[in-house]
């Protein structure tokens, strides 16, 4: 099993990440330019939304405006896009990102990375990302997960150019505190964070002075 946090201080941009354990969910947004940096966490009646810190700075909304975290007929979608939306109207997990792909941004084409949390206990991962100019689709299910430990996946590995796509296995991680979590993540790309712990939801926001 991998140490969340020390895998994070020495990891300075694995993109977005997801990570789903027993009693808890974190996701993670972080950004290297002013347009990907130039946001917040903000709740909502149904979970959460990304926004502008600053309007008059925002470009390009299309990839950085979105609802990562929604909660429908039970189950909580957590995901870094609008693919959250997808998951939710069709209401079935594999069904709904079988329509969708990897983002458009070339050269990275970043992968969709999304999670749901079901009411027994059980979740499931899934990344879409760019192998040869195709979509390859992988899904991983489990029926739970035992106490202090979790699944963790992100879009990149770490730092290059193009960014290299997270690949294999979700990551098998202790799952700290949520305070230790914000700490770990680097301080010059982290932007914010959204825990859910046995319920009680908190957001860390680099901008609102987190």
């Amino acid at each position: 099993m991998t140490d969340f946090l020390e895998f994070l201080r020495s990891n300075p941009y694995p993109g977005r990440g997801i990570a789903v354990g027993k009693d808890r969910v974190y996701y993670f947004i972080m950004g290297r330019s002013e347009n990907s940096r130039n946001r917040i966490f903000v709740e909502t009646d149904d979970g959460i939304r990304t926004e502008a810190f600053d309007p008059a700075k925002l470009r390009d909304p299309s990839l950085i405006i979105y609802h990562p975290v929604r909660c429908s007929g039970g189950n909580l979608i957590v995901t870094n896009g609008n693919q959250t939306d997808t998951i939710r109207d069709v209401g079935d997990f594999r069904t709904a990102l079988m329509t969708r792909e990897y983002e458009p941004d070339e050269p990275n084409w970043t992968p969709r990375i999304s999670a749901v949390l079901h009411k027994d206990g059980s979740f499931e991962l899934s990344i879409l990302k760019c192998v040869d100019g195709r979509c390859l689709r992988e899904f991983f299910c489990y029926e739970g997960s035992d106490e202090g430990k979790g699944y963790f996946l992100s879009t990149y590995e770490g730092p290059g150019n193009p960014l290299p796509s997270f690949r294999g296995e979700p990551m098998e991680v202790d799952m700290p505190e949520p305070e230790a979590v914000w700490e770990a993540l680097n301080t010059d790309n982290k932007v914010s964070l959204y825990t859910n712990v046995g319920g009680e939801v908190r957001l860390f926001n680099k901008n609102l002075g987190d």
